[in-house]
């Protein structure tokens, strides 16, 4: 099993401004504690691929986390999109189009896509607004969402939704941009192979790093000194210096970042016995999950 030194975890946003707010990454060593890598005066998506390819261009031996799903569900209907036309047939080709809809988009945002009128049709835009096909009740999850609320490890909400705190979309989208242009420099688990060195990929949700730290369900965002002391002193991690601000952006990076290098040798979860090869390439994983 592939052991890395590094580790990351980006907490991700999809929110169009240039620098939102939402945007955090932490990392940890082989020692020591995990720290966050700051930017002046906010990180950007786009400042966030250009360290990405840095990595790449260093061949820098780090697993790196993103908090965003990284396809849309499939395999419940056969498709991404049904009864559009141009519905890719696996996640780099969404990627793409993604991308390749967006390309006008400033700051790798993705409001074209959802403007477009076959794709626009999925999605939940707002409690009133509601695309035909976006399904009923939460809407369509992917197999791995599903898994995820069969065995109680999260309650994850459908990429197709665009409303609410626990609402993935746009960042989903933004991410899909991201990957597409990154597509060659980082390999991505689950849809490449694991490589012998080098930096590599993965879908993580946070809310199943807080768990393991101990954090209540439901209360699951540590905003204070004390509650990231707790949920660090969990998973036998020292502690960072004091930060300028508590906010749940940083501290989901941090206890994340900790939480990821605890369990990257654990060979089942690079192989969950749920994840089939057409899950695998179709709609990917979140790594954790078994």
């Amino acid at each position: 099993m592939r052991q890395f030194s590094h580790f990351a975890c980006v907490d991700w946003s999809g929110a169009r401004s240039e620098r939102p707010d939402g945007i955090a990454v932490a990392r940890i060593g082989p020692d020591g504690p995990p720290s966050l890598l700051t930017r002046e005066p906010r990180w950007s998506r786009t400042d966030i691929l250009v360290w990405l390819l840095e990595l790449a261009q260093r061949d820098q031996d780090i697993l790196v986390g993103f908090d965003l799903s990284m396809a849309f569900p499939f395999l419940d209907q056969s498709a991404y999109f049904p009864e559009w036309q141009h519905s890719p047939d696996d996640a780099t080709a969404l990627w793409k189009l993604v991308d390749t809809l967006c390309s006008d988009d400033p700051h790798l945002s993705a409001a074209s896509f959802l403007q477009h009128p076959q794709a626009s049709r999925h999605f939940r835009h707002g409690r009133d607004h509601v695309g035909d096909l976006f399904g009923q009740g939460v809407g369509r999850l992917r197999e791995v969402e599903r898994y995820q609320r069969a065995t109680k490890q999260a309650n994850s909400a459908s990429c197709f939704n665009l409303v609410g705190a626990a609402q993935v979309g746009k960042s989903s989208l933004t991410g899909m941009r991201m990957l597409h242009q990154l597509r060659g420099a980082i390999p991505v688990w689950p849809f490449d192979p694991v490589p012998d060195r080098g930096p590599v990929l993965v879908e993580i949700y946070t809310t199943v790093a807080a768990l393991a730290a101990g954090l209540p369900r439901g209360r699951s965002k540590v905003r204070d000194r004390i509650g990231l002391e707790d949920a660090l002193n969990r998973l036998d991690t020292a502690l960072p210096a004091r930060l300028q601000r508590y906010d749940d952006h940083s501290t989901d990076a941090l206890i994340t970042a900790a939480w990821m290098k605890q369990i990257a040798g654990n060979q089942a979860l690079w192989n969950p016995p749920a994840m089939t090869e057409d899950i695998a390439q179709k709609e990917g994983w979140t790594f954790g999950v078994v």
